[in-house]
């Protein structure tokens, strides 16, 4: 797994003109390829009048799903700029849809590759980004007696608290950056003077 990676923070659309052309660059998180295409077809009925929907987007940590479409425009001059762009942001689990209205002026190829994959560029610039670092999962079991207190200094010393439940004893679910493990572990073992148990688990993204 990629120890991070970055991702759109938000929703939205940002508008910018090319020489009378109107160029709408939506932006989305998409967590699968069937939510990015979803949110295609979306934008393509929203500008249904428009003269082209072209649209790229990356899937996986590893951008292990890359997809571009022209949509119209000359080969290689939209979807494929538009997808460069994502990935030299290092953009994961993001989907751009760049809806142009013409605006009577022909651009060339070098003036269309330059307007859509600069359509995103702004577009995420405008709409900012966040980063999502891997983290370990953990979970901790603890007596009645001590769990509110223990939930409390996990949070106070900035570990994450996922989930907390209660049960004969109480689980509280916690992530943890790789190199804090062997940390949290004797942290844990001190606080609670041996009593709690600290099970590792698997492997999740969450906010840096």
């Amino acid at each position: 797994m990629q120890d991070e990676y970055r991702t759109v923070a938000h929703a939205g659309v940002h508008e910018t003109e090319v020489n009378r052309s109107r160029f709408l660059c939506a932006l989305a998180p998409a967590a699968t390829e069937q939510e990015a295409q979803a949110f295609i077809a979306t934008v393509r009925k929203e500008h249904a009048d428009a003269t082209h929907n072209c649209w790229a987007y990356v899937i996986g940590a590893d951008a292990s799903v890359q997809k571009a479409s022209d949509d119209g425009e000359p080969g290689g001059t939209a979807g494929v700029p538009m997808l460069q762009m994502l990935l030299c942001r290092d953009m994961r689990y993001v989907v751009a849809v760049v809806t142009r209205y013409y605006g009577g002026v022909k651009l060339g190829a070098g003036g269309l590759i330059r307007a859509y994959g600069g359509a995103v560029g702004e577009a995420l610039d405008t709409l900012g980004t966040r980063t999502r670092r891997r983290y370990r999962l953990a979970t901790i079991t603890v007596d009645h007696q001590r769990a509110g207190k223990l939930e409390n200094d996990l949070r106070t010393t900035g570990r994450e608290v996922r989930d907390v439940r209660y049960g004969e004893a109480v689980t509280i679910e916690i992530a943890l950056p790789d190199a804090d493990v062997d940390a949290a572990r004797a942290w844990l073992a001190d606080a609670t003077a041996g009593t709690a148990r600290f099970d590792l688990g698997g492997e999740a993204y969450g906010d840096a």
